[in-house]
């Protein structure tokens, strides 16, 4: 019999949080929810509340807390409501926790995500910012701590489900030669280029694979999203930038591969829905049911692999620069394409602005060894107020 696991779940509301929830509601003699969190959707995180009666709910938004108590306390609902930064951390760290998903999208799941790090939890990371930004500070960290940390990115949790279990001692030595992350290309593979400058968000965001956050499917559509994913795979699984190779593939199906010096390739399939690699991570090492219908291979018929076009998605150079700069520049890389994707999704940006202004800051960012929190937390601020100057020019 397996105890009954205490689950925190940063972003509940999210698309990876919704899905966290609903693997969790298919086996109620695994997992509970312990605390659930969002920023500011509070009518839906008081809707989860009253499904899943956590002990703890936390709003990052001060207001939006006090408001979510009230209407707690009208429901008669006995869960805790807390709020802020801290209240993020407390839910992350706190001792009776045994795994925490890190599904806060950007910069802001970095403090409490370390917070669990530190803490020693299993960590489900499906916030890929804690390790483009903190990559060396956030692994070492795992090390010292002894917490398990399971990628819950779909192509990440692939290439865990191929490579051998001791690849933390070094991809050569166990054989591995190459890591072969897979990415659809997104809404606009085949789009002229000459449309770009016109692109809206409503098309950005019209994946045709996978149902994702706006922010995420604008990261998808400029590919970012892959380059994101292509640093995060070198943290993860120390790899160098040459180890890594991204290749698009339309259908996604192939979540991603792991070649080897036999060669022989692994690859781990299924159909794009992100509640395998989330069943995966909550289970692990045992597999369970997670509600993804079985593969038809039969359906899927075809496969398609491309080389990705870096003059259609500059993106991709550009996050493989960052990572091969080292120190603060993944930082700046981040931070810029988060106000990017900001602005573009709210009018303010054009859709071609995105990488040009991430790349003009780069440009003029000072790079520093991100030796701490602060150093980073630094970093992102700065880069930031940058990118805004650039918007206002």
């Amino acid at each position: 019999m397996v105890p009954l696991q205490n689950i925190t779940v940063l972003g509940s509301t999210g698309s990876i949080g919704v899905s966290t929830l609903d693997v969790m509601r298919r086996h109620p003699d695994r997992y509970c929810a312990f605390a659930l969190t969002a920023n500011s959707r509070m009518e839906e995180l008081f809707q989860q509340v009253m499904t899943f009666q956590p002990r703890y709910a936390v709003m990052r938004d001060e207001d939006l807390a006090e408001a979510l108590r009230n209407r707690l306390l009208q429901a008669g609902s006995d869960t805790e409501v807390l709020a802020g930064v801290e209240g993020l951390v407390t839910v992350a760290e706190h001792p009776e926790v045994h795994q925490v998903m890190a599904a806060i999208v950007g910069a802001a799941g970095l403090i409490p995500t370390m917070a669990a790090v530190k803490a020693g939890k299993r960590i489900l990371l499906a916030n890929k910012e804690s390790l483009v930004m903190s990559g060396h500070l956030f692994m070492s960290a795992v090390k010292e701590s002894g917490a398990e940390l399971l990628p819950i990115d779909s192509e990440h949790n692939a290439i865990f489900q191929c490579m051998p279990l001791d690849f933390a001692g070094g991809l050569t030595q166990k054989g591995v030669s190459k890591i072969l992350l897979t990415g659809s290309g997104g809404p606009f593979r085949t789009l002229p280029l000459e449309q770009f400058a016109s692109v809206t968000p409503d098309q950005a965001c019209a994946h045709p694979n996978w149902d994702m956050g706006r922010k995420i499917s604008v990261d998808s559509a400029t590919m970012m999203n892959k380059g994101l994913e292509f640093i995060e795979a070198c943290w993860l699984f120390s790899a160098s930038t040459q180890q890594v190779q991204v290749v698009v593939h339309p259908q996604s199906v192939i979540h991603s591969m792991v070649q080897y010096v036999d060669g022989s390739v692994l690859a781990q399939m299924g159909n794009p829905d992100m509640r395998t690699p989330i069943a995966y991570g909550l289970g692990w090492p045992q597999r369970q049911v997670s509600g993804v219908e079985p593969l038809d291979l039969i359906k899927v018929a075809q496969l398609d692999f491309q080389a990705p076009d870096e003059a259609r998605f500059p993106c991709l150079r550009l996050a493989r620069e960052a990572m091969e700069a080292g120190g603060t520049a993944s930082v700046v890389l981040n931070a810029v394409n988060e106000v990017m994707v900001d602005a573009f999704l709210n009018g303010r940006a054009k859709f071609t602005e995105i990488p040009a202004v991430i790349e003009t800051v780069l440009g003029r960012s000072p790079l520093v060894d991100a030796v701490d929190i602060d150093t980073i937390l630094r970093a992102d601020e700065t880069a930031r107020l940058l990118a805004r100057e650039q918007l206002n020019q």
